[in-house]
């Protein structure tokens, strides 16, 4: 029976290092040490403390005449930059991925999760707009999910991305109204009638599009949400319907006031979103997207019953608190698979990395100097390493385009079913995915245009395994390889496999006391060449393999 009890004793390193692996981008060897010795109570404690930025805003610095020196353009607004729209929105992509890869605990992969649950593409609107959606996930991550359902009403970037800017009370738009139920709170449910979704009707959303009425971008940025301090769009009345709106029996044919004031339309939506949420299908919902996006892919009658239904009361409990629902989930036996002996469901190394997964934690486990966007050298931080090299290769020729979703539901991989994760690892997406340690250890772009160019980084790996301590003893080649597969893989490879990696890999076939030499005559002469080779064949073969394509 699946099981939400919380997991006794101590997590160990199998344990902590997926917990780490499912929970944040930022996967080092120190922090899985760290929750190792901790029970899943108090590990989960560590991974939701909070952590400030690294930059509260993306910085500018052109390589041109003039140039604006850790100069900001979104607060405050308005300086005039010798750059394009292009490249802007690059540097705000790369200030996300920059705080995503150096925050240690849970909440940008909580914002993550919320932007393919309400998904957008950033060149929707400006930059700086794309910033303040940005802004408001940050904000909401791992706050109240109906505030943030409330709000993301208002945002400027959602406002312009599904038209509700463009639903009047003379010209009705149904678009944001239809994604509202279907994708960011109650779901569509089995189709059981003509225009019957079983959670909601046709005619419900025609009620929702009039409720949502006279909702308007503010490019100005000077409408700011009076909680979030973040800009957000308007209302209009003369563009609101203030009609009152009666729905189905799905909502047990409620009425919401109609609204004849400009105030009173934060009021009717309010009333709105009371509505929607108090429908237990709408916790549910939210619990399974929560259960495929951490967990695993298959929802059994099981799971239904054991995980999902418990999880949704407990959020409706709590008032649609998210964090004490994630603590729950991420505490419980199920997630880490202790409540069953089925071998044929397991949860660790059960999902494929989706490419943000892939780089980041990648970069994060080699611990690789990245450029500092504080310093003259940033237009190499956002636009050599982040732009052309994360966003345009790691990503992107892996089919995950960064905040530029093809499809409304966001990335398939989250919501297609039944392959769910599958879908990052296709034929057109494998070179892309194992290019990346070639990236990583030629400090070169590799794959695509200017394939021969520097990314502003690189894993020099001989002086990184002298002096990063992951190893405990380097010139022990056995151990190496032994402790090296035990942080870099989901779980530990039969003995066969693991002969691979050791003798036919590493080793060469030649004897271990050969690489004992080689390493110590390193360290005397801190010549690389020798043990450069071997290392690499290894990092390669690892990064290559199915294992570690998973999680």
């Amino acid at each position: 029976m699946a099981s939400l009890a919380p997991l006794s004793g101590d997590l160990g390193h199998r344990r902590a290092a997926h917990l780490l692996r499912r929970a944040s981008f930022r996967y080092t060897k120190a922090k899985v040490d760290q929750l190792a010795e901790l029970t899943a109570n108090q590990a989960v404690d560590v991974l939701f403390q909070a952590s400030n930025l690294q930059l509260d805003q993306p910085l500018y610095d052109s390589t041109t005449t003039p140039t604006f020196d850790n100069t900001t353009w979104i607060n405050p607004p308005g300086l005039p930059l010798p750059d394009t729209e292009f490249n802007l929105l690059r540097r705000v992509m790369g200030w996300w991925i920059n705080e995503a890869l150096h925050d240690p605990g849970v909440k940008h992969k909580m914002m993550f999760f919320f932007h393919q649950y309400m998904a957008v593409t950033a060149n929707t609107v400006n930059n700086v707009m794309f910033f303040d959606y940005l802004a408001l996930l940050h904000w909401g991550a791992l706050g109240n999910f109906k505030k943030l359902a409330t709000k993301i009403v208002a945002d400027n970037t959602m406002l312009r991305y599904l038209n509700n800017n463009q639903n009047t009370k003379t010209n009705p738009n149904e678009n944001f109204a239809r994604e509202f139920f279907e994708l960011f709170t109650i779901g569509k449910g089995p189709q059981i009638a003509e225009g019957d979704y079983t959670n909601y009707t046709e005619y419900d959303i025609v009620q929702a599009a009039k409720v949502l009425t006279g909702f308007i971008t503010r490019t100005q940025r000077d409408m700011v949400d009076p909680e979030t301090g973040i800009p957000r769009g308007n209302v209009s009345l003369s563009r609101h319907d203030t009609t009152n709106k009666t729905f189905s029996d799905k909502f047990q044919s409620r009425t919401i006031t109609g609204a004849t004031t400009a105030t009173a339309i934060w009021t009717e939506l309010n009333a709105f979103v009371d509505m929607v949420f108090d429908q237990p299908e709408t916790a549910r919902n939210l619990c399974r997207r929560l259960y495929r996006f951490y967990v695993h892919r298959n929802i059994t009658p099981e799971i239904e019953a054991d995980i999902i239904v418990p999880l949704a009361q407990q959020m409706i409990d709590e008032n649609y608190e998210i964090q004490m629902v994630l603590r729950t989930l991420f505490k419980s036996e199920h997630f880490y698979d202790a409540d069953d002996s089925d071998n044929a469901n397991e949860i660790i190394g059960g999902m494929i990395k989706s490419p943000l997964e892939l780089s980041l934690q990648s970069l994060a486990f080699f611990n690789i100097a990245i450029p500092s966007p504080t310093t003259t050298q940033n237009y190499t931080h956002y636009i050599t390493f982040y732009s052309a090299a994360v966003i345009d290769r790691m990503l992107g020729l892996a089919n995950m385009p960064l905040f530029l979703p093809v499809d409304v539901a966001g990335y398939s991989a989250y919501h297609q079913e039944p392959d769910y994760t599958r879908h990052w690892f296709n034929s057109s997406s494998v070179i892309a995915r194992y290019k990346l340690p070639q990236m990583l250890l030629t400090g070169k772009r590799v794959i695509g245009g200017s394939a021969n160019s520097n990314i502003g980084i690189k894993l020099n790996i001989a002086p990184w395994l002298r002096d990063s301590g992951t190893i405990s003893d380097p010139s022990d080649a056995y151990a190496l390889v032994q402790e090296l597969i035990e942080y870099m893989l989901p779980e530990q490879p039969s003995a066969a496999r693991f002969d691979y990696f050791y003798n036919t890999v590493f080793l060469d076939n030649l004897p271990a006391a050969d690489w004992t030499y080689e390493w110590q005559n390193y360290l005397s002469t801190n010549v690389e060449t020798e043990v450069k080779i071997p290392l690499e064949r290894l990092i390669n073969a690892i990064m290559y393999s199915p294992e570690f394509q998973t999680f």
